[in-house]
């Protein structure tokens, strides 16, 4: 199915309070995934995904007949300097229907909205979200160039590849990061690239 067709299919919205009884779903979700693909997916437990749908930090996609079918968020860092894409999630039935890109595209949007001089950040193993950050202006980036943040790196304490982060010193891991820089994009647009 092709990108603007899925459009009619989905529903992305913020997410509310009357959706905290999917966060145990989400949660459970992304750890079969995790498991599915043999990669590095940081858990997050139900009440990890529960605080960002309280914050107002988090999206959820519906399909048109009401169910759940995505989820991500997004978190701040370095007192705003930086905000993260995370928590990307799709659920199983829904996949190959471009929602991934549908849902990273809204939030990208809602990132640039509310913090438009932050960089927009993200770690993935993902090739299918390391080519949809890269069609939204991402670039990979050394690690060095992620939060100094103790926060950002909390989220990496659960996924199975943490210890060669810690090894290497957060130098190194199997995730590529990925950052938008809203400066380097203006600078990209004055000189007509």
């Amino acid at each position: 199915m092709d990108e603007d067709s899925s459009h009619h299919h989905f529903n992305i919205q913020q997410a509310t309070t009357e959706h905290l009884h999917l966060a145990p779903r989400i949660a459970a979700t992304m750890e079969e995934s995790a498991k599915a693909r043999g990669t590095g997916i940081g858990k997050r437990s139900p009440e990890t995904i529960a605080h960002y749908i309280r914050e107002g930090k988090a999206l959820m996609a519906f399909h048109h007949d009401g169910r759940w079918a995505g989820f991500c968020y997004m978190n701040e860092f370095d007192n705003g300097a930086m905000v993260s894409n995370s928590g990307l999630i799709v659920a199983p039935e829904f996949r190959e229907h471009g929602l991934a890109t549908l849902l990273k595209k809204a939030l990208f949007d809602l990132c640039r909205e509310k913090y438009p001089e932050a960089s927009v950040i993200g770690i993935t193993t993902s090739p299918a979200v390391m080519k949809i950050n890269t069609a939204l202006g991402f670039y990979p980036t050394a690690f060095s160039e992620m939060p100094r943040d103790e926060k950002f790196w909390k989220g990496c304490e659960l996924c199975v590849n943490h210890d060669i982060l810690k090894r290497t010193g957060r130098k190194f891991c199997l995730c590529t990061a990925m950052r938008f820089d809203p400066k380097a994009k203006t600078v990209s647009a004055v000189n007509g690239n």
